[in-house]
């Protein structure tokens, strides 16, 4: 087992019919350069994969991994603090929610590193502004692409099909590219190309790219037959996949993303959500935030001991995070009010555990009673970006973060 590292500091309508776009409910956004086909690039040596989960709402860092080595913790909730005999202890200083169980056995594994801090200059507040500073990586920008989709294109230039994949209802701003189009479904049941019946014809006979076709029908023929293609392999799949593993009550998308790996689909970039703004718990918070933190736990618990039956464990890293954490101090009506600064989790074999980043402090709060943040969010994407995936952080983040050593 890895030894955990030391605290630094203190501690993403004809002619379109024939080329089989409208309808097919699966791919993102045309790119900015339509002449580039979307052919199949050949096999690839490199399997490193990675996976994001955010819990969206604005997860309350605090009572998921709460300070209790700190007095002004339940200073500041004397009645929301969890007690440390209630807590999955880790070390001396913090301990789990108790619904946690899987994120417990994940950290003593060596297989979780916590990063502390998180966030950046000038936080907003509005769930949809700072999940889109998250999505994009550029905070207060208007930034037109996600940083996953910016990935994609830095890493993948041949644009391979299914190199990215979201699953959720709508597609994420965090996976759109200039250049990639990402694989959206949220049931591979359903994930095939609707239309009224009269269109079936020309969407269920899309034709090859022709020598005459102008470069952007090109484009959307060899567009319409990925998609085409995508749905049924993500459909074959995930109705062939079949595990013995238990991934609680909610497991989340992680299951489907097992699949699509055990399959040995070409995605390096997988994106998902726990959806609905789940965990904006402003009233009654206890009972209902540790329920959302033990579904959590045991999906990506179940997700990574999926992996190593597969044999897929060293391959996969898995991020998660949420768009801001929650005031310090309790409201009145027994829950917690948005707030700034938040844990980041890196997951998986290769990642050498521990904690990262500086604490931030409980009694030297902003004039909102918000913590001050002291990481950068966008330090733990370059430590994935150069530390995982080997690409040019600085070339995706339009800018020079520096990664913490998360990777052997």
């Amino acid at each position: 087992m890895h030894k955990p590292s030391s605290i630094d500091g203190s501690l993403s309508r004809r002619t379109a019919l024939r080329a089989g776009l409208i309808g097919a409910g699966c791919l993102g956004g045309l790119p900015g350069v339509l002449q580039k086909a979307c052919a199949a690039a050949p096999p690839r040596d490199d399997k490193r994969i990675l996976v994001v989960l955010e819990l969206s709402g604005g997860n309350d860092g605090l009572n998921t991994l709460v300070p209790y080595g700190d007095d002004a913790y339940y200073r500041h909730r004397p009645k929301l603090g969890i007690r440390p005999k209630q807590l999955r202890v880790i070390d001396d200083h913090h301990g789990f929610n108790p619904g946690m169980a899987g994120f417990e056995r994940l950290y003593k594994d060596g297989h979780m590193a916590v990063v502390h801090g998180c966030g950046y200059a000038q936080p907003s507040f509005s769930h949809f502004t700072s999940m889109a500073y998250w999505h994009t990586a550029m905070p207060n920008s208007g930034e037109e692409y996600g940083w996953v989709g910016r990935l994609a294109d830095a890493i993948d230039p041949q644009l391979t099909p299914n190199f990215v994949i979201n699953i959720d209802e709508i597609q994420s701003l965090a996976v759109r590219a200039r250049n990639h189009l990402p694989v959206s479904f949220d049931d591979p049941k359903r994930f095939t190309r609707k239309g009224l019946f009269e269109e079936r014809p020309l969407l269920d006979a899309v034709p090859a790219a022709q020598a005459q076709d102008t470069p952007s029908l090109r484009f959307m023929r060899n567009v319409a037959v990925s998609a085409r293609e995508s749905s049924q392999r993500v459909r074959e799949a995930c109705a062939r996949y079949k595990t013995p593993v238990d991934y609680g009550i909610i497991p989340l998308d992680l299951p489907k993303i097992a699949a699509l790996i055990a399959a040995d689909m070409p995605t390096r970039l997988y994106y998902s959500a726990f959806r609905r703004n789940a965990f904006d718990t402003h009233v009654q918070q206890a009972e209902l935030h540790q329920r959302l933190l033990t579904y959590a736990s045991d999906a990506v618990a179940g997700f990574m001991r999926d992996l190593e039956r597969i044999g897929r464990a060293q391959d996969v890293t898995l991020l998660v995070f949420s768009e801001f954490g929650r005031r310090v101090p309790e409201n009145t009506s027994l829950g917690t009010d948005h707030g700034t600064a938040n844990h980041m989790y890196v997951i998986g074999q290769p990642v050498r555990g521990g904690h990262y980043g500086t604490l931030p402090s409980l009694t030297r709060l902003d004039e909102g009673d918000n913590l001050i943040h002291t990481t950068d969010f966008r330090r733990v994407y370059a430590s994935l970006i150069e530390g995982w995936l080997g690409a040019d952080a600085q070339q995706v983040l339009r800018g020079r973060f520096e990664g913490f050593p998360i990777f052997g």
